[in-house]
């Protein structure tokens, strides 16, 4: 077979991992201190979405950072001991009620820029996870696919979704039946059957479809509760 008939072998696809090379290169500008953030919980039914904010020490970046989603739960567990260990660490939570009022991006925006605030260094540049920025309170630079690309948000991803795993397994064990310690709240079977049989908790996200349609609250009530929430 001439080579101009061989079979083409498939390119190997490049595994893409988050750098620091957009922080370095504000660095390089004079534009110190960088964070990265990153929340968790958009499409669950149940919970809280969880946003968090990370500014890494250049001098001691824990090994094997990466978007939250290509590890397992216990690689996300170390890590998120070595982030809190070696770099500044906040976590802010948007709350079902607030989800209810605003809707879930107007939410997680919300507690994106609460957890920035919150940090105990001020940054002076901050990146996010996704097309829209936040009112940080300094530059901020929104990064599709962020949690992939930029190191400070994946260790704000890590950060994020263990602290909301952490806390939907405490609302499981306060609301047997459910399953939240293993489905943390997302639309699978086994939550279905669970809304069905046992009705929506306090937990539950009242403004979605699938819980609406299962007995949730009316707008009216909704919209009450979300009219007690600090802006």
């Amino acid at each position: 077979m001439s080579p101009a008939n061989a079979a083409r072998l498939p390119l190997a696809e490049l595994e893409i991992r988050p750098t620091f090379a957009r922080e370095r290169a504000a660095r390089r500008r004079g534009v110190w201190p960088v964070a990265g953030c990153d929340e968790a919980g958009r499409g669950p039914l149940a919970g809280p979405v969880v946003a968090a904010a990370v500014i890494l020490d250049p001098r001691r970046i824990p090994r094997g950072l990466d978007d939250s989603k290509k590890l397992d739960a216990a690689q996300r567990e170390k890590l998120y001991g070595r982030i809190c260990a070696n770099a500044e660490v906040a976590v802010a939570f948007g709350s079902t009620a607030r989800v209810d009022r605003d809707n879930i991006l107007q939410a997680s925006l919300w507690a994106l820029a609460r957890a920035v605030r919150a940090l105990p260094v001020r940054p002076k540049l901050v990146f996010v996870d996704g097309r829209d920025r936040i009112d940080a309170g300094c530059d901020c630079e929104a990064v599709v696919s962020g949690d992939a690309l930029v190191l400070s948000i994946a260790a704000a991803s890590i950060v994020a979704k263990v602290t909301r795993d952490r806390l939907m397994s405490r609302i499981g064990a306060a609301h047997p039946g459910y399953g939240f310690e293993r489905h943390m709240g997302y639309s699978v079977p086994e939550h279905f059957k669970a809304l069905d049989r046992l009705g929506p908790t306090v937990h539950h996200r009242r403004s979605f479809a699938p819980v609406a349609a299962l007995g949730g609250i009316g707008e009216a009530e909704i919209r009450e509760a979300g009219e007690r929430l600090p802006l």
